[in-house]
Protein backbone atom coordinates (compact mmCIF):
# COMPACT_ATOMS: atom_id res chain seq x y z
CA UNK A 1 0.00 0.00 0.00
CA UNK A 2 1.20 3.32 -0.95
CA UNK A 3 1.88 6.02 2.05
CA UNK A 4 -0.08 8.99 1.14
CA UNK A 5 1.02 12.52 2.11
CA UNK A 6 -1.73 12.76 5.42
CA UNK A 7 -0.56 9.41 6.58
CA UNK A 8 2.87 10.56 6.36
CA UNK A 9 2.36 13.49 8.18
CA UNK A 10 -0.01 11.62 10.69
CA UNK A 11 2.79 9.67 12.06
CA UNK A 12 5.53 12.40 11.83
CA UNK A 13 2.33 14.45 14.30
CA UNK A 14 2.43 11.86 16.53
CA UNK A 15 5.85 11.56 17.17
CA UNK A 16 5.84 15.04 17.99
CA UNK A 17 3.25 15.15 20.04
CA UNK A 18 4.94 12.13 22.53
CA UNK A 19 7.16 14.89 23.68
CA UNK A 20 6.03 18.49 23.06
CA UNK A 21 3.32 18.89 25.65
CA UNK A 22 1.83 22.17 26.57
CA UNK A 23 0.97 23.72 30.39
CA UNK A 24 -0.27 26.68 31.88
CA UNK A 25 2.97 28.75 31.60
CA UNK A 26 4.33 27.31 28.47
CA UNK A 27 1.61 26.50 25.85
CA UNK A 28 1.71 24.32 23.53
CA UNK A 29 2.27 26.87 19.75
CA UNK A 30 0.59 24.32 17.29
CA UNK A 31 0.40 25.46 13.52
CA UNK A 32 -2.23 24.34 11.02
CA UNK A 33 -1.18 25.08 7.05
CA UNK A 34 -3.83 25.09 4.66
CA UNK A 35 -3.70 25.66 0.79
CA UNK A 36 -5.32 29.71 1.62
CA UNK A 37 -4.07 30.15 4.98
CA UNK A 38 -2.21 29.70 8.43
CA UNK A 39 -3.78 29.28 11.47
CA UNK A 40 -2.07 29.19 14.92
CA UNK A 41 -3.07 28.76 18.55
CA UNK A 42 -1.64 28.52 22.02
CA UNK A 43 -2.97 25.67 23.40
CA UNK A 44 -2.74 24.61 27.42
CA UNK A 45 -2.48 20.55 27.02
CA UNK A 46 -3.09 20.29 31.15
CA UNK A 47 -6.88 21.57 30.82
CA UNK A 48 -7.07 21.28 27.60
CA UNK A 49 -8.04 24.66 26.24
CA UNK A 50 -7.18 27.26 23.87
CA UNK A 51 -5.58 29.78 25.52
CA UNK A 52 -5.36 32.48 22.38
CA UNK A 53 -5.45 32.24 18.61
CA UNK A 54 -4.05 34.38 15.37
CA UNK A 55 -4.48 33.65 11.55
CA UNK A 56 -4.31 34.84 7.97
CA UNK A 57 -8.00 35.85 7.66
CA UNK A 58 -7.76 37.93 10.43
CA UNK A 59 -8.84 41.69 9.74
CA UNK A 60 -5.71 43.39 9.87
CA UNK A 61 -3.53 40.78 8.26
CA UNK A 62 -5.94 39.16 5.47
CA UNK A 63 -5.72 43.00 4.14
CA UNK A 64 -1.80 43.66 3.93
CA UNK A 65 -0.79 43.01 0.23
CA UNK A 66 1.83 39.96 -0.06
CA UNK A 67 2.83 36.45 -0.74
CA UNK A 68 1.78 33.73 1.95
CA UNK A 69 5.47 33.74 3.36
CA UNK A 70 5.16 37.21 4.34
CA UNK A 71 1.26 36.61 6.31
CA UNK A 72 2.83 33.78 8.03
CA UNK A 73 5.61 35.94 9.62
CA UNK A 74 2.80 38.49 10.43
CA UNK A 75 0.43 35.82 11.84
CA UNK A 76 3.70 34.88 14.17
CA UNK A 77 3.75 38.58 15.21
CA UNK A 78 0.44 38.94 15.75
CA UNK A 79 0.14 35.24 17.87
CA UNK A 80 3.19 36.84 19.72
CA UNK A 81 1.62 40.49 20.63
CA UNK A 82 -1.10 38.36 22.17
CA UNK A 83 0.83 35.65 23.78
CA UNK A 84 2.49 38.96 25.67
CA UNK A 85 -0.59 40.38 26.41
CA UNK A 86 -1.58 37.06 28.19
CA UNK A 87 1.66 37.23 30.09
CA UNK A 88 3.32 34.60 28.04
CA UNK A 89 6.72 34.32 27.03
CA UNK A 90 7.50 30.69 26.37
CA UNK A 91 6.06 28.21 24.21
CA UNK A 92 6.63 25.34 23.01
CA UNK A 93 6.42 24.70 19.13
CA UNK A 94 4.65 22.39 17.43
CA UNK A 95 4.79 22.23 13.50
CA UNK A 96 1.78 19.65 13.28
CA UNK A 97 4.13 17.50 10.85
CA UNK A 98 4.62 19.98 8.37
CA UNK A 99 8.62 20.56 7.54
CA UNK A 100 9.72 23.30 9.41
CA UNK A 101 10.15 25.29 6.35
CA UNK A 102 8.61 27.99 4.22
CA UNK A 103 5.85 29.04 5.58
CA UNK A 104 5.70 27.06 9.01
CA UNK A 105 9.79 28.45 9.02
CA UNK A 106 8.52 32.21 8.52
CA UNK A 107 5.77 31.90 11.16
CA UNK A 108 8.49 30.92 13.78
CA UNK A 109 10.88 33.21 13.03
CA UNK A 110 8.14 36.09 13.44
CA UNK A 111 7.10 34.95 16.41
CA UNK A 112 10.34 34.91 17.72
CA UNK A 113 11.46 38.60 16.41
CA UNK A 114 8.39 39.85 18.60
CA UNK A 115 9.26 38.18 21.76
CA UNK A 116 8.46 34.62 22.07
CA UNK A 117 11.03 32.29 22.86
CA UNK A 118 11.26 28.44 21.82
Amino acid sequence: MAVTKEFRRNRIKQRIRKVVHGEANSPRLSVFRSNKGIYVQLIDDVSGKTIVAASSVDKGISEVKGNKIDQAKLVGKAIAEKATKAGITAVKFDRNGYLYHGRVKSLAEGAREAGLKF
